[in-house]
């Protein structure tokens, strides 16, 4: 199961996963029976988009938005 041609997330998808979480989840959900390292790559990709949205959140509405 792991020698599944183009289970791989690319580097954009990566990317707007990390930006976007709800798309990885999306991703996620979409991906984790036909490509599970697709799939677990943009779990983990929102996953730490999380934190981050919330630290730029804060950052944003407390020194820039005052």
């Amino acid at each position: 199961m792991t020698n599944i041609p183009k289970d791989e997330l690319s580097r954009y998808w990566f990317m707007v996963c990390n930006a976007m979480p709800p798309v990885g989840f999306f991703l996620y959900f979409k991906h984790r029976k036909k490509y599970p390292n697709k799939a677990r790559r943009a779990l983990t990709s929102a996953m730490i988009g999380l934190p981050m949205a919330l630290v730029m959140d804060y950052i944003i509405n407390t020194l820039l938005l005052k």
